[in-house]
């Protein structure tokens, strides 16, 4: 039976990724940095996921850009399978498909070409745009959107870092791409140029429509979007979902409302601040009410404390 494209961009279901650990002095060792993950991204989302080192996240985007192929389970992005892909299609993936922004400029940005250069190259390589005087129309239509139409005839060495990153984004939304993969796109800038550039990915979005994915590990990233994903230990863990609601009064409220992830055996991982509260340790204990379900520490039957969460179990 053929398999057929998820109406989701970005689609992970029991996504697995065991790396092979050469230590030279013994039997090697298996590292899971993916343990069945799974993520669901719909077309026109703005996204950020979040997680410490060795969460996991690295090697999710590494994933979701077809530099690395998943141990098992499976991976849409815009439409194609990335655990089926032959090189070819990988090619035509990265060019016409998706669009990257990384953290570090040598990345985004040629050092020796000017800013409208760069986003001329990126054009000329995905085709997208014919004709000289369409392509520089074009050029200047990205800048202009980013903000840095200022900066057309400066190379990255004279810009600022924010205006790098503002032109990486520029570059990388050229080959008008389904889906936008953001690395650390703030790792290396301040506190308030980085509101700029998350501002800068908000607007893309808003504007194109186009599906961004933001991986970093700066929980302060989800003030700029409506959701964000937490990852801890291969696995999602959290999603933290805002909203703007209007009161009887009238008046704009904003709510940021935070749930645990049910994967498909009713697993889930219990936030770390709910833990340590209440001190949770080796075992739970469960009892179903009506409406919700109780978590308790297990530490015999008079145990202070009630954690209350719409799950059956806290592994």
């Amino acid at each position: 039976m053929a398999v057929t494209s998820p109406d989701a961009d970005i689609l992970c279901t029991d996504l697995v990724r065991i790396f092979r650990v050469v230590t030279g002095s013994g039997p090697d060792v298996e590292v899971q940095a993916l343990q069945g993950l799974n993520l669901r991204i719909d077309p026109g989302e703005l996204v950020a996921v979040v997680g410490a080192s060795g969460s996991g996240k690295s090697t999710l985007l590494s994933i979701l850009s077809s530099l690395d192929r998943p141990t098992a389970g499976v991976a849409w992005v815009a439409g194609h399978d990335l655990l089926t892909m032959k090189e070819k299609e990988r090619v035509s993936f990265r060019r016409h498909s998706v669009g990257f922004v990384w953290q570090q400029t040598s990345r985004n940005l040629l050092p020796y070409l000017s800013a409208a250069e760069n986003v001329a190259a990126a054009l000329a390589v995905a085709g997208t745009v014919s004709g000289t005087a369409a392509r520089r129309t074009r050029v200047r239509e990205l800048l202009d959107l980013l903000e840095v139409g200022h900066c057309a005839e400066r190379t990255p060495g004279e810009m600022s870092g924010g205006e790098q990153q503002r032109t990486a984004i520029a570059v990388a939304i050229a080959n008008a791409p389904r889906v936008l993969l953001a690395d650390e796109p703030t790792g290396e800038l301040d506190d308030t140029t980085s509101a700029h550039v998350l501002e800068a990915l908000r607007g893309v979005n808003r504007e194109l429509g186009v599906t961004t994915l933001i991986v970093t590990h700066d929980p302060g990233v989800s003030e700029h979007v409506a959701r964000t994903v937490q990852i801890r230990d291969g696995r999602t863990s959290t999603e933290v979902l805002r909203s703007t609601r209007t009161d009887e009064h009238g008046a704009e409220q904003h709510v940021a409302e935070e749930y645990a992830v049910l994967d498909r055996v009713g697993r889930l991982q219990l936030p770390d601040e709910f833990v340590a509260a209440l001190d949770l340790r080796d075992r739970v204990r469960l009892s179903l009410e009506p409406d919700h379900v109780q978590v308790r520490p297990g530490r015999g039957a008079d145990a202070p404390g009630v954690a209350t969460g719409e799950s059956e179990d806290a592994s």
